[in-house]
């Protein structure tokens, strides 16, 4: 497998989209969201604090605010955490990647690892993955891991027309990623051949190079304590 260098990953906003008829709504949401906040008494629940910090950060986000959604992102992830809020926390670092901050790689990373590791929504795992599809170089063999890594979730977490769907969508990242890597068109099996090849299709030996890639991107920057949690999670 290629080395997967953080520095070749670019974040950022790609996508084109003017949000300026948007942001009279998303102001008076913000507002709407303070003031929730501010209501809150000092003895407020955590948890729901955190949640609310999050829904602020997703709007200061669409505001282009990405240094103000960073911080109450980041402070509401810790939150998730020690709560073992496992969904919101992976859902925290999808924000904190898309806020184009120092550490946002290292948030992706968090995330990713987080929703392999718990059964999260599928969609959520895939949405994270599908990033580092999107931010790896062409050549790299790490998007072919993460898109093959997405199908295999969708397959195993989902059912009856979610899984149709969202296995429909894995199919499609995987067939991109195909198409960039090594030039194959949309063959089925040109495309089963290739992953072969890549020795995508072993699922442990899958998972183990996404944790190679995981630790590239993280570096020292861990948030969490991959061990204890491991250590907690059930035998099967």
């Amino acid at each position: 497998m290629k080395d997967i260098n953080p520095e070749n990953m670019v974040i950022g906003d790609k996508s084109g989209i003017d949000l300026s008829d948007s942001r009279p709504s998303l102001k008076a949401q913000l507002k709407e969201q303070q003031q929730q906040l501010a209501a809150l008494p000092p003895d407020a629940d955590p948890l729901a604090r955190a949640q609310l910090q999050l829904d602020m950060a997703e709007t200061l986000l669409g505001l282009q605010q990405h240094e103000d959604s960073w911080e109450l992102a980041r402070g509401a992830f810790d939150v998730f955490v020690a709560a073992e809020a496992w969904q919101d926390a992976v859902e925290s670092c999808n924000v904190l990647f898309q806020c184009d901050q120092p550490e946002s790689l290292a948030a992706l990373g968090n995330g990713v690892w987080l929703s392999i590791t718990y059964p999260v929504p599928a969609a959520l795992t895939v949405a994270l993955l599908q990033h580092i599809v999107d931010e790896t170089p062409d050549e790299s063999d790490g998007g072919a891991v993460a898109a093959m890594t997405a199908h295999y979730i969708a397959g195993l977490r989902t059912e009856g027309e979610e899984h149709d769907s969202l296995t429909f969508f894995t199919n499609q990242m995987v067939a991109g990623v195909a198409k960039r890597h090594r030039g194959i068109e949309n063959d089925p099996e040109m495309i089963r051949m290739w992953t072969e090849i890549l020795g995508l299709n072993d699922v442990p030996e899958l998972l183990s190079r996404l944790s190679v890639i995981l630790d590239a991107i993280v570096g020292d920057n861990w948030w969490i304590d991959r061990d204890a949690l491991r250590a907690r999670l059930p035998e099967n």
